[in-house]
């Protein structure tokens, strides 16, 4: 029986290795057969791919990298979130772990011993969530739905929610402070937030006499719940402010002040929140657009820029200033360089948004041929 289950434990190793189509810098996780994705996520076995697909964006959203920039507990649930929706959100994989891989199937074993078998998956959370968040009308659904609880205004119907930010190489490079024009959800200048017209009083609830709540008889129970009436405030607004239309709250623009991080890649998006208040309103996703660089050539953290010798430079060697991200250097040429040959700058490359130090620099020599 054992042999059949370590045998069963390396196929499935290598169906989900096989089926994951993953290789975004070759990030590499290795994965126990035991997590119970289902519960990592918070839905349950009998869940569409409807829900997990929005179980999964919203426990992104909130253990994302830029929200949690010193919580390392938070960066491995990002990770751990974003394995679950790999393997759950494609239905083979799905399938081929509901039959093998989940902890109540490896109980039904017997033995009494659980076997942690581990496959490999190529995998990068931050890919994976840029990927979801691209789905324009899924993110939409979820930041539009339910009651908005606040008033249009001449600049539009609800506050920003993405926004693209463009950037040349050597700003992305580098970090920059962008300042940008949003629309958020802010106290109604009119009425203060108070909700009523000004000059206007409130009046108290009658259906609750100002508790906020309200008592339900269902048989031999005696509910209390939310005043319906009122919704809780205990009062009752007779005349409610025209701007906000009594909703305290209302659309209006602001320029904020973001700061992008050194190291940002074309197409990244980032998670920032503007405002005091902490509302979701007032959160929004920042598009990372980089032009390309006529010196350089990016490749992670690393970077590649050429350089052009002559033959006798080549052959007998020498000093040439060159061009870097953060500042010009003076380096030595190779006496005997070949065309193709390269020369590495340690840590002269870009800062590791997500890790610690910098890429290299890397200098390709191209050999000028004799004019005749």
């Amino acid at each position: 029986m054992r042999y059949g289950m370590a045998f069963k434990g390396i196929s499935l190793m290598h169906k989900l290795a096989g089926a994951s189509k993953f290789n975004f810098r070759n990030f590499y996780t290795s994965v126990s057969l035991l997590k119970d994705y289902y519960s990592i996520l918070g839905v349950s076995k009998s869940a569409s791919q409807s829900e997990i697909k929005k179980a999964y964006y919203q426990l992104a959203k909130k253990y994302h990298p830029d929200v949690n920039k010193n919580d390392k507990s938070a960066a491995q649930k990002f990770q751990e979130v974003s394995e679950a929706y790999e393997v759950l959100g494609d239905e083979n994989k799905r399938s081929q772990y509901d039959k093998f891989g989940s902890a109540s199937t490896q109980n039904n074993f017997g033995g009494g011993q659980s076997q942690g078998f581990e496959f490999h998956s190529n995998i990068n959370p931050e890919e994976l969530f840029r990927r979801i968040f691209r789905d324009s009308e899924f993110v939409f659904n979820e930041w539009s739905s339910g009651d908005k609880g606040f008033a249009e205004s001449i600049f539009g119907s609800d506050a920003t929610k993405e926004i693209p930010i463009n950037l040349t190489f050597e700003q992305a490079a580098r970090g920059v402070n962008k300042e940008i024009s949003v629309n958020m959800v802010t106290n109604c200048p009119h009425c203060q937030g108070s909700r009523a017209e000004p000059g206007t009083d409130k009046s108290t609830c009658p259906s609750c006499r100002g508790t906020g709540t309200e008592n339900m008889n269902t048989g031999p129970f005696l509910l209390r719940s939310v005043c319906r009436r009122c919704h809780g405030t205990g009062t009752i607004i007779r005349n409610p402010c025209r701007e906000c239309e009594g909703k305290g709250r209302i659309v209006g623009r602001k320029r904020v002040n973001v700061s992008i991080p050194a190291g940002v890649e074309d197409g990244q998006v980032l998670r920032m929140s503007v405002g005091n208040d902490g509302l979701r309103n007032n959160e929004i996703f920042l598009q990372i657009r980089v032009e390309k660089s006529r010196h350089f050539r990016r490749e992670g953290a690393d970077i590649h820029s050429d350089i052009t010798v002559s033959l006798s430079q080549a052959a007998l060697g020498g000093k040439m200033r060159v061009q870097g991200i953060y500042e010009n250097m003076l380096i030595t040429i190779p006496a005997g360089s070949c065309s193709d040959d390269r020369i590495r700058l340690p840590g002269k490359g870009i800062s590791r948004i997500n890790g610690y130090g910098y890429g290299d620099h890397y200098i390709h020599i191209h050999i000028q041929a004799p004019k005749k």
